[in-house]
């Protein structure tokens, strides 16, 4: 069998952002083409927020055009048969992208586990993952350690990582997430499947110039 062409993308994004959810899941449907490699970097995007979790409306969104998102996430949910409950509060995202950082360095498994297992408990199963009980839970499932897990919360080396994520966003000029590049393209936001694979092929070709 012919080996997929190996594809590397960088994704800006946070667990607690709706399009994020929907943009891994959209992305990911990629892998049916490719060797997807995808860095990904991890942006707080509400550190106002408590961790004991606050009523969505404590956004302060105009309410016209909250109500129009989530309409039109639970319309791409439903079409796309993606798992989605209604959302109802908001959490702080900080320690549960440490913790993410930090599981990087238990292996592609344990990450990936870990990283859909963060996006279920808040998108499907309506969890709050600004709480480190919480998170620990979460963490032993997909594999971490006790002492990795405790640890991330205070490794300097991972909050440097994180530090790094905002500081390569703005040499991107990144100012939301989810945010994907493809080499030199930039999509940003809601991003259709038909819009990343026009841009995996285009990346895919410039790659093969090279």
């Amino acid at each position: 069998m012919k080996p997929l062409p190996e594809l590397q993308v960088t994704v800006y994004s946070d667990y607690i952002c709706p399009f994020c959810y929907v943009g891994h899941h959209r992305l990911q449907r990629l892998r049916d083409e490719y060797d997807l490699k995808i860095n990904w970097c991890f942006l707080e995007i509400h550190p106002e927020t408590s961790a004991n979790g606050e009523p969505i409306d404590s956004l302060e969104y105009p309410s016209e055009q909250w109500q129009k998102m989530l309409e039109n996430l639970e319309r791409i949910a439903q079409e796309e048969n993606i798992p989605l409950s209604k959302l109802n509060f908001i959490t702080n995202s900080k320690d549960a992208l440490v913790l993410s950082e930090a599981a990087k360095q238990c292996g592609r498994e344990v990450f990936y586990d870990l990283h859909e297992r963060l996006f279920n408990a808040y998108f499907v199963d309506g969890e709050n993952i600004g709480d480190r009980n919480v998170l620990k839970k979460i963490a032993s499932a997909s594999g971490m350690g006790d002492k990795t897990i405790d640890s991330s919360w205070t490794d300097e080396t991972v909050k440097k990582r994180l530090l790094n994520n905002f500081n390569s966003a703005r040499a991107h000029n990144i100012q939301s997430v989810p945010s994907f590049i493809f080499g030199e393209r930039v999509l940003t936001g809601v991003v259709a499947e038909s819009t990343f694979r026009d841009a995996a092929e285009q990346l895919s070709r410039a790659c093969k110039n090279h």
